[in-house]
């Protein structure tokens, strides 16, 4: 059934006057996911002028790729907070909350203060007669959250694969580009080299481009395209930055990409001359050559400076919900991904090899969300084959429930096809009804202490899961 607020907004009968609750913002939000995105970035730009210009003044890091964007955003803005320089982010996909893509200084902003922002946003919206999609909706509200905060930048994450996502009106400083790569393109297909060329094409003139893709082809189309643009090129991440075990192997690249970023942003667009060098874990100071006096020693002895290992060391990393997220209180323990395509997936595997080396699990089952029918190729089970020579437990395939801001796909899994694959090499594989009894199923096969069950293959299946979780509780 339509309600009265979902009547009038398909309708375009907003009362300016009558400002929407947090209920009525997410409904009209949701709704506006239908309309096609702007190619041309016209209305984007029209919005922002609208809200007074904001993007022009704002600098932007820019986190684009295909894996491993929201944790590099979170990351990078972490480490400039350490060094004193006050960042906000715009990630996505959100998993239980729209407010969730929002973060200021590390704090997400509340529920009321973002329906104040998008009440502005929608009236302006209606003022102009600009009919805009939810994701140039989130961008201008953020934008604004951020000039209010007074934010030194702004960490978006770009969703699209191409210069024309929303966030790319900002003022673009820094481009860190994740790895690349695809479940419906072959590396070696053309259609490939031109997804990495559109990636690159984010570089502007001015701008930084840094990757941690390990792909030499890539990177050399990447570096070719920054140059193109007039961009500078910096050298790209080869190292893992030093995670407690075993996020390192997992996200170390995604947290090392995050260390040059944050670096690349305050050597080239802060005052640097207001940062505090001597106690900056990126910035080394300048201009001291030979062996550091006796008195320098015991300076150093006394006051040891902290190093980048020792931030890592102490950082929450095990936690960035809905990306990857380990429940070690739960019992069993409950392991959170979604990954939605097959590099991902093949990263959430070697995550539970690992944990699994840590400590031995008595008992494993995977609940994969069927959402998406293009993870289901020969590597998945090969991959899936693979994992399982060596770890004992079950798979359980499962349907999902789509959110509004899902993108609508024809290709839907054949979960009666998939369990057979999976029987044809000799993995044990079930289908639940729904998520609850998947999770019931779940339960009863691990050991209540030591066991864990991992819920994977899409946002939405983590979104059934905190759903599950807060009926139960």
């Amino acid at each position: 059934m339509v309600n009265s607020t979902q009547q009038n907004i398909k309708q375009g009968a907003l009362k300016l006057n009558s400002p929407m609750n947090y209920h009525d913002v997410i409904q009209y939000l949701d709704l506006k996911w239908t309309t096609p995105i702007d190619k041309t970035l016209k209305r984007m730009k029209a919005i922002d002028k609208a809200l007074g210009g904001i993007a022009k003044n704002m600098p932007t890091i820019l986190i684009a790729g295909s894996n491993g964007k929201s944790l590099t955003a979170h990351f990078t803005a972490k480490l400039l907070k350490e060094e004193g320089v006050k960042a906000g982010i715009l990630s996505s996909p959100h998993i239980l909350s729209y407010n969730e893509r929002i973060t200021i200084d590390d704090e997400v902003i509340s529920n009321n203060k973002f329906s104040e922002l998008a009440n502005t946003v929608i009236t302006t919206l209606e003022q102009e007669k600009i009919d805009a999609n939810s994701s140039e909706i989130l961008t201008a509200i953020a934008l604004l959250a951020f000039k209010e905060s007074a934010l030194s930048v702004a960490i978006l994450e770009v969703m699209a694969t191409d210069k024309y996502d929303p966030v790319t009106i900002g003022n673009t400083k820094v481009i860190a580009i994740t790895r690349v790569t695809s479940d419906q393109v072959d590396h070696e297909d053309p259609k490939f080299s031109e997804l990495v060329k559109n990636i690159a094409d984010l570089a502007v003139k001015n701008s930084i481009v840094i990757s941690a893709d390990q792909s030499k082809i890539n990177l050399q189309i990447i570096q070719e395209k920054t140059v193109e643009n007039g961009a500078k090129w910096a050298m790209p991440i080869r190292k893992l930055a030093s995670l407690p075990y075993p996020f390192e192997q997992l996200h170390g690249r995604c947290a090392a990409l995050a260390e040059r970023t944050a670096q690349l942003f305050i050597e080239n667009f802060t005052n640097k001359t207001g940062l505090i060098l001597p106690s900056s874990l990126l910035i080394k100071p300048k201009g001291q050559r030979g062996r550091p006096s006796l008195e320098t020693k015991r300076s150093l002895e006394l006051n040891p400076r902290r190093t980048v290992e020792q931030f890592w060391q102490e950082c929450n990393t095990a936690i960035l919900p809905g990306r990857f997220q380990l429940l070690e209180k739960e019992k069993p323990n409950i392991l959170l991904d979604n990954a939605d395509n097959i590099d991902a997936f093949t990263n959430t595997l070697l995550g539970i090899r690992l944990l699994h080396y840590k400590k031995s699990l008595k008992g494993l089952v995977i609940i994969i969300g069927c959402e998406n029918n293009t993870i289901h190729t020969a590597e998945f089970l090969r991959q899936i084959r693979y994992f399982f020579k060596k770890t004992s437990g079950q798979v359980i395939f499962c349907p999902v429930k789509k959110q509004a801001s899902t993108l609508e796909t024809d290709q839907k899994w054949n979960t009666e096809a998939i369990t057979n694959d999976m029987k044809n090499v000799k993995v044990k594989a079930q289908v639940a009804k729904n998520f609850g009894e998947a999770f019931d199923l779940a339960k009863k096969t691990v050991d209540e202490r030591h066991g864990l069950i991992v819920v994977t293959g899409s946002k939405d299946i983590v979104c059934e899961f905190w759903n599950y979780k807060n009926k139960k509780s």
